[in-house]
C-alpha cells in the first residue's frame, strides 16, 4: 500500500490564515514607512528652494521677481523633476512663503517655510496627528 503525500486543506487553509493576519498586521506599518520616506523629497526642496532664494535677495535685495525664468520660484525651476509634491511660492518683497503640497498617495501633506526660516505643517492626512505644528510632522503621532 502507498502512502498519500502533500498537504491537507485544513493545512492549507491554516497557512493562509497565518499570511493573511501577518499581511493585515505588516501593511499599515509598511505604508507608513514609505510615506515618512517620501516627506524627505519635500523637506529636502524646501530647504534647497530657501537657500536659493536667500542667495536671490542677497544679489538683488528683494525676493520680488525670483518667480522669473530660471529663477528659484520659476514653476519649473522649482517643480522640475518632483514626484510626490508640487512647490509654489508666494514672494513680496521682502518676505516669502513657500509651500509643499501632497500629490497622489501624499495627497493632504501641506508644508510650508518663510524668510525667517519658520517652518510649518499646515496639512496632514485625516489618519495624521500635528496640523498646525510650528516644525514639519514626520511621524503619524505628530513629531516632528
Amino acid at each position: 500500500m502507498r502512502e498519500e503525500s502533500g498537504f491537507s486543506l485544513i493545512e492549507l487553509m491554516i497557512a493562509v490564515a497565518v499570511v493573511a493576519l501577518l499581511a493585515t498586521v505588516a501593511y499599515p506599518g509598511y505604508r507608513d514607512y514609505t510615506q515618512r520616506g517620501k516627506l524627505a523629497e519635500a523637506r529636502s526642496q524646501l530647504m534647497d528652494a530657501r537657500a536659493k532664494l536667500e542667495q536671490y535677495y542677497q544679489d538683488n535685495r528683494q525676493y520680488t521677481g525670483a518667480d522669473g525664468a530660471g529663477f528659484p520660484c520659476n514653476s519649473t525651476v522649482i517643480n522640475g523633476g518632483m514626484k510626490y509634491f508640487s512647490y509654489s511660492c508666494a514672494l513680496a518683497g521682502g518676505t516669502f512663503t513657500i509651500t509643499a503640497t501632497g500629490q497622489a498617495d501624499m495627497a493632504g501633506f501641506v508644508f510650508t517655510i518663510n524668510e525667517s526660516n519658520v517652518r510649518a505643517t499646515t496639512g496632514l492626512p485625516a489618519t495624521w496627528t500635528g496640523s498646525g505644528s510650528t516644525c514639519w510632522v514626520m511621524k503619524k503621532d505628530g513629531s516632528c
